[in-house]
């Protein structure tokens, strides 16, 4: 780096000598070193000669449009150059290269003197922790380790990190001292810094480096040894503590090293356990319930205790397995429970969820079914469930019929419920038979027909109970001309002739009707007998009657 300039001029003859204030370059150890002259400025135009000299002799010189010469015969004879620019060119630097170089340079009448002072620095070649500490104990001032770093120039400076932060001596918990050492030979300085450090308990995991300028040491950590203030009894189980189950007592102390036998205090009786921190109580009951402790061997005031409460859940669910009962009669359901806590019942049947707890009252086809009860207190769970099958002698519900669409057949329905599942059969062929699911008991048949004359059709349904029947009457179908149905078919002249008829019949009896009556009227007014008149009207009404029925049954449909 340039320092302030100082000139002063004296006179060789005709000549004026110059001389410039000191320049500082620093190299590197081991590497070519450029020395520049005059800062580095151009030279200038009326250059004559350029000389590089140091305080022991000259090492070279260059004349204008000439190339250097060297003059030096000591150990700068086959190390020095001059560059393009003038500088000094040094190779192979060592730290004896460290020495006030001069760039003499003549131009005109004017001699210019530009010297330059060389610094020669070395980085250290590593840094690492020797003479380990085997361990830390807490509030003893231990020596933690030595930290070196060596081969530097100038002496490197060691400073020392806990966790990345760096530590400053206090005369107290945290001691340095550090040295330095020269190699005879090269120079080069080895230096060396001890750490005395007083542990705390926060130190267990701590990490130790130390550095030199941007090197670092690997990371050391070291056992942290403090008796045991505090112990604590850990319960350890997988799932719920509950009957059955194995229940794992942990003590743990927080010395370092840890103590390894304790004594454990199980519903008052003391198990001695040594080489384990642990305890394992097997197949648990609830009365296993209580105070459990644990005290280290050689101090029995330093203890802990847990209160550890077993969980249990009883639980009988009557009826069980598969249920068969009657249709229509009752099913009493009984749900006893017994547990150490607050309970919650949820009951399902055939999977689905249901509201409440199911009654059985009087017993229908859709209570069949799975139910299945689910009581819970916390983790715990159980389970239970059975299987109703409601059974009984199927029942026909109803029977219809109804015209087909096209007008050309008739549907036959019967529904009916009963379990086992009811076969159904008719007394009648048809086509389409048509059965719906089975659910809940229930079953729907329907069966398709074209009758060609008046019929009376039984359904039969069935099973290994028993079985049930029921009569429909069924008419025929009139034929409807589907090519041309606005005109009216034979068999609707046929009707209309027949209702017709019908409709005379009607008139003729009730003229006949009133007559006989005015009769009646004039015999009473006469006193004549009318024993014969009576039993002839009585006759004709009867044939009336027979015929209106017959034209009924010839329309109907």
């Amino acid at each position: 780096m340039p320092s302030f300039s100082l000139r002063s001029r004296g006179f060789i003859g005709s000549m004026a000598l110059l001389l410039s204030g000191m320049d500082t370059v620093i190299g590197l150890y081991g590497e070519t070193i450029e020395v520049p002259c005059n800062n580095g400025a151009p030279k200038p135009k009326d250059l004559f000669m350029t000389k590089w000299k140091y305080d022991d002799g000259d090492l070279l010189t260059q004349l204008k449009d000439q190339d250097a010469s060297v003059i030096a015969t000591d150990k700068y004879k086959d190390r020095v150059s001059m560059a393009e620019n003038s500088s000094l060119l040094i190779a192979a630097a060592t730290l004896k290269d460290e020495k006030t170089f001069t760039c003499m340079v003549v131009a005109g009448a004017d001699i210019s003197e530009y010297p330059v002072k060389l610094l020669i620095h070395k980085a250290p070649t590593g840094v690492e922790i020797t003479a380990l500490a085997t361990e830390l104990e807490i509030g003893k001032p231990t020596q933690l380790g030595q930290c070196s770093t060596s081969d530097a120039n100038p002496a490197a400076s060691i400073t020392w990190f806990k966790n990345k932060k760096p530590l400053v001596a206090d005369g107290k918990g945290i001691i340095i001292s550090s040295k330095v050492k020269v190699d005879e030979v090269t120079g080069l300085t080895t230096t060396s810094s001890i750490l005395q450090y007083t542990a705390e308990k926060g130190d267990t995991a701590a990490l130790f480096t130390c550095g030199a300028l941007n090197t670092l040491s690997s990371p050391v950590s070291f056992t942290v040894t403090y008796p045991t203030e505090r112990i604590s009894l850990h319960v350890i189980s997988k799932g719920p503590l509950m009957e059955g189950a194995n229940v794992t007592l942990k003590c743990k102390a927080d010395g370092n090293p840890p103590p390894t036998s304790f004594n454990f205090h199980i519903l008052g009786k003391v198990v001695k356990v040594e080489n384990s921190d642990s305890y394992t109580v097997t197949d648990v009951t609830r009365e296993s319930t209580g105070e459990y402790k644990c005290s280290i061997i050689d101090n029995a005031k330093m203890e802990d205790s847990k209160n550890i409460t077993i969980n249990y859940l009883d639980m009988s669910l009557s009826p069980s397995g598969k249920v068969m009962k009657s249709f229509g009669e009752t099913l009493a359901l009984t749900l006893q429970t017994h547990a150490s806590g607050e309970l919650k019942v949820s009951w399902t049947k055939d999977n689905g969820k249901l509201d409440s707890r199911p009654t059985f009252d009087k017993l229908t086809y859709s209570d069949s079914g799975k139910y299945e009860v689910v009581v819970t207190m916390g983790a715990l769970i159980k389970k239970a469930s059975f299987e109703l099958v409601v059974e009984g002698v199927p029942v026909i519900r109803r029977v219809a019929k109804r015209r087909g669409e096209d007008g050309q057949h008739k549907v036959l329905t019967c529904e009916a419920e009963g379990s086992p599942k009811p076969t159904v059969a008719w007394s009648v062929n048809g086509t389409s038979a048509d059965e719906s699911p089975y659910v809940n008991g229930k079953i729907t048949h329907k069966l398709t027909i074209v009758p060609t004359v008046n019929l009376t059709v039984v359904c039969t349904v069935s099973n290994e109970l028993g079985q049930d029947t029921r009569t429909i009457n069924v008419s025929t179908c009139k034929w409807v001309d589907k090519q041309n149905p606005q005109t009216p078919s034979i068999d609707y002249l046929v009707v209309g002739v027949i209702v017709g008829l019908l409709l005379a019949t009607v008139v003729v009896g009730l003229a006949y009707w009133l007559y006989m009556k005015k009769s009646k009227q004039g015999s009473w007014k006469t006193g004549e007998k009318e024993d014969g008149s009576t039993e002839e009207s009585k006759k004709l009404e009867e044939k009336i009657e027979e015929k209106l029925e017959e034209n009924s049954q010839k329309v109907e449909v």
